[in-house]
């Protein structure tokens, strides 16, 4: 800046002293603050501070204000999300006991069964051992018969091979398949593998043998020589067998000699087999009634051999 603008500014910046009417010349903040007037810029100042001042305490009062709310809505907030989680938690926690409820159930019902299978188990062992006893102790009866052969135990398609022997004690034809059943009831399943296994050994005869009269069926006892699947089938029972043997004896003779087809040319004689077991069987029945009631009368003889004799005795007595 030049020394002339230097001077111009300092005479703006002077003026005449109201007091000394000029005589001397202070510059214009001498002036003000003899007159107790503070600096513009000063005030300027002052007030900026006191407006920063003043929006500050605005602002943080609004930030309060502000916290306030975000706090409260937050509360509000955490407070709905606790109620909601709350009911969630509650329905997690009823899911979960009926889920245990469930598996308890399920593992109940498991050692339930396992206890069972344990038990059938047991059955089924006692059915086996039972009906191997059965093949056993029909093997070791049937060689005490005389003029029989039997086979030893077969591994599969039947229990044994029956056949006569011939006068040098070999076997001779017909062989027959026999198939041991002691069960509650023969059912057709039986029959139906019992042919299916005769047939698979080629022997023209098969023999069921129920263990007693009561497991086979009205139809079995009604019919107990047919053909089936051109297998003439026997149904029997332990005790029938040796008495249907000597019966069918002639035919299975001719059946050995004349071969399978004999029977299926002689139907009549066929249907008179059928017939003569039915009848054996009801004259059997009858005999047994004729030896239940023996046994019934001997029992009331002896009972009234015993009242009369105690009546002697009384009379006795009396004299």
């Amino acid at each position: 800046m030049s020394a002339k603008a230097v001077i111009t500014l300092s005479q703006r910046d002077a003026i005449e002293c109201p007091l000394c009417l000029g005589e001397g010349k202070l510059e214009r903040t001498e002036v003000l603050e003899r007159l107790g007037v503070k600096d513009l810029a000063r005030v300027a100042q002052l007030s900026a501070e006191e407006a920063f001042r003043l929006v500050l305490e605005k602002t943080k009062d609004d930030q309060q204000r502000v916290w306030l709310r975000f706090e409260s809505e937050l509360a509000k907030r955490t407070a709905d999300l606790r109620d909601r989680n709350k009911d969630e938690l509650h329905a997690v926690r009823s899911q979960k006991d009926d889920l245990v409820r469930r598996v308890e159930d399920c593992l109940r019902e498991v050692a339930q069964l396992r206890e069972r299978n344990q038990e059938l188990e047991g059955e089924l062992s006692k059915t086996v051992r039972r009906g191997k006893l059965e093949e056993i102790s029909f093997e070791e009866e049937v060689r005490t018969w005389a003029g029989l052969h039997v086979t030893e135990k077969l591994a599969k398609n039947g229990d044994y091979v029956l056949s006569y022997r011939d006068p040098s004690g070999s076997p001779i034809e017909p062989r027959m398949l026999v198939d041991n059943k002691d069960k509650s009831t023969i059912a057709e399943a039986d029959i139906t593998k019992l042919v299916r296994d005769a047939k698979e050994r080629n022997t023209p005869v098969a023999i069921l043998v129920a263990r007693e009269e009561s497991q086979l069926r009205q139809s079995d006892r009604e019919c107990r020589w047919a053909q089936k699947d051109k297998v003439w089938v026997l149904r029997t029972t332990r005790l029938w067998l040796p008495r249907d043997l000597d019966v069918l004896r002639p035919v299975l003779a001719r059946l050995g000699r004349d071969g399978a087809d004999f029977l299926d040319r002689n139907a009549a004689l066929a249907e008179e087999v059928r017939r003569s077991l039915v009848d054996l069987d009801e004259i059997e029945k009858e005999l047994k009634k004729a030896a239940k009631a023996i046994t019934s009368a001997s029992g009331l003889v002896i009972q009234h051999k015993d009242r009369m004799k105690e009546l002697c005795d009384n009379a006795m007595r009396e004299q």
